[in-house]
């Protein structure tokens, strides 16, 4: 996002926006910045528009095909020997994986004494 013009950062959040909510009935709030890449710029015009930024601060390499290809036990072994408090973990939905290991991993890492909370409860 950093590359684009303020009207085009406007524009694609917008329309995301508009998707969202013609596809799933929400208003967005909250924005993830596309592979992480923001500035100051990029934040305050979010920022304007009326969405907190969210960062994640747990992610692995789950969106490129070899990552898939190591299995469920890479797949568990990424997510579950990087939790911490306060962990906000990225897992993107076009690995097939993380759906076959997510139902696991929310068990382990509630069995680690974790919990698993809204964004909201985070925001002040």
């Amino acid at each position: 996002m950093p590359t684009l013009s303020d009207d085009k950062i406007k524009k694609e959040i917008q329309d995301l926006h508009v998707a969202i909510y013609d596809k799933f009935g929400y208003e967005m709030k909250y924005f993830r910045p596309p592979k992480g890449e923001f500035s100051e710029r990029t934040l305050e015009i979010t920022r304007s528009l009326g969405y907190t930024s969210v960062m994640w601060s747990l992610a692995y390499d789950d969106y490129t095909e070899s990552a898939q290809a190591k299995g469920d036990d890479y797949a568990k072994s990424m997510i579950l020997n990087n939790i911490h408090p306060g962990a906000v973990i990225l897992l993107h939905s076009t690995s097939k994986i993380n759906a076959d290991v997510l139902d696991y991993c929310i068990k382990e890492i509630k069995n680690m004494g974790y919990e698993f909370r809204n964004i909201d409860q985070f925001v002040k």
